[in-house]
């Protein structure tokens, strides 16, 4: 089975408990995801099935969107409601307040990861110290927050929502965290649904409950994506039949041969590979006036593998 499956992940589970179960649901063993989200997160989270699992190593940053409930006068260990209050503080702010310190994180800023988070120190990863209670020196990284939104905001609870649109590597809590800290208090998480990542939305989304019942009726196949639509913003160049079957068995392409011949791409550039038909062969890059083969999704080459397997 191979595609892509996006999954509305439900609260209490991580993504590799995700990935586990739909592993029991599909009998596909190479299942894997695009990026990770926190154990009390809900919202999108796609799948890489079979030959799609090829693709992880390939995507780019596309982005990532979010709903964002906080409350503020407290923080955590975990910088979320699931961790223990470290800190408490009777200062209140209003919205415009709120409001005046987002201008703060949005576009091109300096996040220090928190310790409850994957990130590697020396070889070690942060949450296997935290929870030891060990703190170390964490050094900040560039993030980008391309849009930043107060949704809502309660005065009198002192918690709302934000809207957020960032790049790869984002930690939302962390952003509740120095939110608050700006606005003179403390601030944490308290819910979190992502609605955007890789290209799909929750409208491409489904339950683990639908996907077992797709299982049922022998329909799953039919919610499979192709692989092809995570590279969907890079350009797609048709080749001949000749030219397909060379890209297929690992041949680099001549551009000239090509109908790239007179647009004279730059190195590295990446393209969609696709047969006469339009089928989705797998990508290309351009190299040294060829388009060398950077990743095969088509089938042929998953028949070539399939006979090394078994001898052949």
């Amino acid at each position: 089975m191979n595609g892509i499956i996006v999954m509305d992940k439900p609260a209490g589970f991580t993504s590799f408990d995700v990935v586990a179960v739909m592993r029991g649901i599909c009998r596909e063993r190479k299942i894997g995801h695009t990026g990770t989200l926190d154990p009390m997160a809900t919202g999108v989270l796609p799948l890489l099935l079979g030959t799609a699992t090829r693709a992880a190593s390939l995507l780019e940053d596309a982005g990532k969107e979010y709903r964002a409930g906080f409350r503020l006068g407290f923080e955590t260990d975990t910088q979320d409601i699931t961790g223990k209050t470290v800190s408490r503080s009777a200062e209140r702010a209003d919205r415009p307040q709120v409001e005046n310190a987002l201008s703060r994180f949005r576009g091109e800023i300096l996040q220090t990861p928190p310790m409850y988070s994957a990130v590697s120190v020396n070889g070690r990863r942060l949450y296997d110290l935290a929870r030891r209670g060990i703190e170390v020196e964490r050094k900040k990284r560039a993030i980008t927050i391309y849009r930043l939104e107060l949704t809502k905001f309660d005065e009198a609870e002192q918690s709302g929502e934000l809207l957020v649109s960032c790049s790869r590597g984002t930690y939302i809590r962390t952003l509740c965290t120095d939110i608050g800290r700006i606005l003179g208090t403390y601030g944490t998480l308290s819910s979190l649904r992502r609605t955007r990542a890789s290209g799909f939305s929750l409208a491409d989304a489904v339950t683990l409950e639908q996907v077992r019942e797709f299982v049922a009726e022998g329909r799953l196949a039919e919610r499979l994506l192709p692989a092809e639509s995570l590279f969907a913003s890079l350009p797609g160049v048709r080749v001949s039949q000749a030219q397909a079957r060379r890209f297929a068995n690992g041949g680099a392409l001549d551009l000239s041969r090509t109908a790239l011949r007179a647009e004279n791409p730059p190195q590295g550039a990446r393209y969609r590979v696709l047969s006469p038909e339009g089928e989705f062969l797998g990508l290309g890059e351009a190299q040294n006036g060829q388009i060398r083969v950077l990743r095969l999704f088509c089938p042929a080459e998953q028949g070539k593998t399939d006979k090394r397997r078994n001898g052949g």
